[in-house]
């Protein structure tokens, strides 16, 4: 059993940094006027420069000129894999559109479609095929005063969003997008192996029930609340500096581990300063699609994605927690149990700071 728990920890430590969060994540926004449709399509670079690809070598950082050179090929990819049709006629865009970029990586595409509604909007991401099946894409219809029409989570298997116009407004989409979200926040916590081996380095240590909780309510809190500040965009630290400081956090919490052996005695207060760092990690997944502002309806996604956090990181301590616990009551496991692991951590926690750190 102790090797079989080894030979996991090995593996999950040697992911790529790719998989230490789960990529491709975008937005659509469309905005019904009386004359037409606005849209505008988010996406992170990293998710279609496979597409498009930049005029640089994959390691090198992509300069201004080269996002400029790029903005015609990105606007060509994404229309040629937008369908939008108002009352079962689907419409060509008024022109190629407008491309920007911001200074966290990610490309915007802005098009106008001339033709009014007056019955049905049906959106179609086609270009959602082409994506990992991974990708997820938030696509939300609103009127010009900002009140939502629909919304919906989009995906390979089900990549359109159908809105009927009409002067009655049901809640569903609401209650579709908390679901949406609650389920993105599980996925994101089930996948974020950063995350829950940081998690793991600060219950491995922990023998009972009781010091166990205040490492998970703690962390809980902690991350809860800088999740809300970079989701209301009152604190914004870049991806570049938080990924490494999250790396580094499980490599300090690994060397605590084998210096401090089994003493847990204050180790809440570490996680909550840790916990802080990693919340704005839960940030960036909502800031991929355009999720961090009162315009776009903040609430109830930040809301639904926490829970679901917690949801599943509750569930992998009601797992892990008494298996740790069974170990450290075997006499032959217990002195090896916490140094091999924290090692283990440390390499893996090592691997990813220096990969990230070379990557920003």
């Amino acid at each position: 059993m102790f090797k079989r728990l080894l030979a996991v920890l090995f593996l999950v430590g040697y992911l790529p940094m790719g998989f230490a969060h789960d990529p491709g994540l975008s937005s659509a926004d469309l905005v019904l006027t009386a004359t037409g449709i606005n849209a505008k399509i988010t996406f992170s670079l990293q998710d279609i420069e496979a597409f498009v690809p930049m005029d640089s070598d994959q390691d090198a950082e992509v300069t201004a000129a080269e996002q400029e050179a790029a903005k015609a090929r990105i606007a060509q990819w994404v229309l040629a894999g937008v369908q939008l049709s108002v009352d079962g006629v689907v419409l060509a865009p008024n022109g190629l559109g407008k491309v920007s970029f911001d200074d966290k990586n990610n490309a915007f595409i802005a098009f106008q479609f001339d033709q009014a509604a007056s019955k049905n909007i049906g959106f179609n991401a086609l270009f959602l095929s082409k994506l990992p099946t991974t990708h997820r894409q938030y696509a939300t219809l609103k009127d010009e005063a900002g009140h939502s029409l629909g919304e919906k989570m989009l995906s390979q298997t089900d990549s359109r969003l159908s809105v009927a116009v009409s002067a009655e407004r049901a809640a569903a989409p609401e209650a579709h997008t908390f679901s949406d979200f609650l389920l993105l926040g599980i996925e994101h916590i089930l996948t974020g192996y950063d995350h829950l081996l940081f998690l793991f380095s600060l219950l491995v240590v922990t023998r009972s029930f009781w010091p166990a909780l205040k490492i998970i309510t703690f962390f809980t809190l902690a991350h809860s609340i800088t999740l809300g500040l970079a989701g209301f965009n009152i604190i914004d630290i870049p991806s570049a500096i938080v990924e490494p400081l999250i790396a580094a956090t499980i490599v300090y919490v690994g060397l605590e581990n084998i210096l401090r052996g089994d003493q847990v005695k204050g180790r809440q207060w570490l996680t909550f300063f840790f916990g802080l760092i990693h919340g704005f990690g839960f940030a960036a997944v909502l800031r991929e699609m355009g999720i961090s502002s009162y315009e776009t309806g903040i609430m109830l996604p930040l809301f639904s994605f926490n829970l679901g956090v917690e949801i599943g990181q509750v569930t992998v301590a009601a797992i892990v927690l008494p298996l740790i616990w069974w170990l450290h009551k075997k006499p032959l496991i217990e002195p090896k149990l916490t140094p091999v692991c924290s090692i283990l951590v440390c390499v893996a926690g090592g691997y990813w700071l220096v990969e990230r750190t070379l990557l920003s």
